[in-house]
């Protein structure tokens, strides 16, 4: 049956809640006891109980002039105050604290209870909790019969033990069932929680990574979710959008390699012909040929870089990587583009190795120093260096000119994008250089970025793999 990721958390959510309601009912039928009368929790309350147990059958033995001596041992004993009074609101007994009328209020609410007859049982002790501020206190008191003469019936009283905390140095409130029960249900919350929220988030990751791969340029990627709920969907619909982008894109640069593969030989046959005309031509007509061979020349460099564009990215998985020695290849570019009016610094370690293909390698730093030293060959040196990061060397192509544009950095890699409307012969190529870099470090499973940098400049990073034991 298919089911929703809707679906799937409400019934962990639910689940959860009676899981840890039955846990909760449970420590409180047991611990707490559930009853009006119990106002303490659990423990606490018998403990109090118990402590006015022991309180009572010493005073039963002692003379009455002894019993502040009994509630003065048992107050230093708690770290507080005992304070024995009579159900009508005195104190009979222990240390001088005033009794704020909240608490007489509650011992007197029994005290038309009748007398028990003589020898009569005692009667059933009972519990209440006060809280007093000005200053903050708190009061918890025990119903406890005493015997003022050993012939005569005992005597309801109240004993009261007065705290500043609400602990009671452990004698009112017990943390230690509190910390339990918090890490019960931290530790259910956990053990029920924590796998469904990685079912979820796991798979989330993984389509933010392809849907990455994908914003780079690589729609090989593909994602092996067998799901039926909302991520199982949206997985397959990445993998068909994935197949159809790389159908589009593979299709579209196949046509430009077909076109730019028809126009190299008629555009070779015209600039034959023109130079043909110009030689033979009159001399008066010899200028206006000379400016359509300028237009057809412009024209024969728009198919080859057509055709380079074409081929770099014609099936990079057919291309067969190998250990590459960076310095040489730099060195080779650097040669073919740069003259020597412009300064060019290399940093690079001669045992650098990357995996590679030599000539897609050299024919992304050409087009990178030809671009570099295009806009900005006269503001200042062009940079190469090379850092090996781990299982990656970056290499990277810095100029001193006006960069670019914070928001067309992202735009740089496309084909035939410019940041400059024009596409005439003054301003440069047609925004192909870029785009075969990207599509060379591509079929050589690298990256390439670009970014400014201060106070001026472009820097042009590829990331490749470190060979193996380079």
């Amino acid at each position: 049956m298919r089911t929703t990721l809707f679906t799937r958390i409400l019934f962990w959510f639910f689940l959860s809640l009676v899981v840890l309601g039955g846990i909760l009912y449970g420590f409180f039928n047991l611990q707490f006891r559930l009853g009006p009368q119990s106002p303490l929790l659990g423990k606490s309350g018998n403990r109090i109980a118990a402590v006015g147990e022991l309180i009572s059958h010493e005073l039963r033995g002692a003379f009455r002039g002894e019993w502040n001596v009994i509630l003065t041992r048992y107050s230093d004993a708690y770290q507080m105050d005992f304070v024995l009074c009579s159900n009508d609101g005195h104190r009979l007994a222990g240390k001088d604290v005033p009794i704020p009328p909240k608490v007489i209020e509650k011992i007197t609410e029994r005290s038309r209870t009748p007398r028990p007859a003589p020898h009569a049982p005692p009667p059933t002790r009972t519990t209440f909790t006060v809280r007093t501020t000005d200053p903050t206190r708190y009061w918890i008191g025990v119903r406890i019969p005493i015997f003022v003469a050993q012939d005569k019936a005992p005597m309801p009283a109240t004993l009261m033990a007065v705290s500043d905390s609400i602990k009671g140095s452990g004698l009112f409130l017990d943390p230690m069932p509190w910390l339990i029960v918090l890490a019960v249900v931290v530790f259910l919350s956990v053990i029920l929680w924590v796998p469904m929220v990685r079912n979820i988030t796991r798979p989330i990751s993984r389509v933010t990574e392809a849907a990455q791969e994908i914003a780079r340029g690589r729609f090989d990627v593909r994602l092996n979710e067998k799901r039926t709920d909302e991520i199982g969907r949206l997985g397959a619909s990445i993998n068909e959008m994935a197949a159809r982008l790389g159908s589009l894109v593979q299709g579209q640069k196949r046509f430009l390699g077909d076109v730019a593969h028809e126009l190299a030989s008629p555009v070779a046959r015209i600039q034959v012909g023109l130079g043909i005309l110009e030689q033979r031509g009159a001399e008066s007509d010899r200028d206006r040929v000379r400016d359509v061979m300028e237009d057809v020349s412009h024209m024969s460099d728009l198919v080859n870089e057509l055709l380079s564009f074409s081929r770099a990215d014609a099936h990079p998985s057919r291309v067969a990587l190998q250990n590459v020695s960076l310095a040489p290849v730099v060195r080779q570019a650097k040669d073919r583009e740069c003259s020597a009016r412009e300064e060019v610094r290399m940093e690079i370690d001669e045992r650098t190795e990357v995996v590679g293909d030599p000539e897609l390698l050299t024919r992304a730093v050409s087009n990178l120093l030809r671009n570099a030293v295009r806009y900005a060959g006269d503001a200042g040196p062009i940079t190469i260096t090379a850092r090996p990061e781990g299982e990656e060397v970056t290499l990277e192509v810095r100029d001193s000119g006006p960069g670019v544009p914070e928001e067309i950095l992202d735009h740089l890699f496309e084909p035939f994008y410019r940041p400059d409307e024009s596409r005439g012969r003054e301003t440069g190529g047609v925004g192909l250089g870029l785009a075969i870099v990207k599509t060379c470090v591509q079929a050589c499973q690298g990256t390439v970025a670009a970014r400014n940098v201060e106070p001026a400049g472009l820097a042009v990073t590829l990331t490749l793999k470190v060979a193996v034991g380079g």
